[in-house]
């Protein structure tokens, strides 16, 4: 690991190197919205990594058909230490008139709690603003490591999450960050 992490625009054709990610961790507390509100559950999550073997839902193939046609309206960008990639972000624009979308952000596992995911928004939040954006939305995996960050991050939960994303992810949580 590096203290030399580079954020860069990478090419639409670099999707294919979401295999590099190690996207493993084990989640206990997770949370879900209940009357408004978040409510934490205790839970036993253990995410495997991404399969390379086949083209199931949590496979390296399956994720490149579902984000590829992000990245018409958007950018993917990468967090590279040297030549390994240890994140990205894809940013969406236009979710709405006036608002983007973090439409994807993985950290790989050796490195989160670096500061590489804060990068990663900053530059997602510029990006967007430079595009006209007041808002930043995202739907995030329900797990408290995920939530925190993006509350840390200024993102609050929405009351009106956007409903095409909504039935895409009911379980995850959905939350907001104004850029203005």
């Amino acid at each position: 690991m590096s203290n030399n992490i580079v954020i860069q625009q990478l090419p639409p054709s670099a999707i294919t190197r979401i295999g590099e990610i190690d996207r493993t961790q084990h989640v206990t507390l997770a949370y879900r919205v209940k009357d408004g509100s978040l409510q934490a559950e205790a839970c036993d999550w253990k995410i495997p990594p991404w399969a390379t073997d086949h083209t199931g839902p949590h496979s390296v193939a399956e994720k490149i058909r579902a984000w590829s046609p992000l990245l018409q309206n958007g950018v993917l960008l990468g967090a590279l230490d040297g030549e390994r990639l240890a994140g990205f972000a894809i940013l969406r624009y236009k979710l709405t008139d006036t608002m983007a979308q973090l439409a994807v952000l993985h950290i790989s596992q050796l490195y989160r709690r670096q500061r590489i995911g804060q990068k990663l928004v900053a530059e997602v939040v510029r990006l967007a603003k430079l595009d006209g954006a007041t808002a930043l939305y995202v739907s995030a995996m329900p797990s408290a490591p995920t939530v925190h960050f993006y509350q840390a991050q200024g993102f609050e939960l929405t009351a009106q999450p956007h409903p095409e994303l909504f039935a895409l992810e009911p379980e995850d949580i959905h939350m907001v960050r104004q850029l203005a």
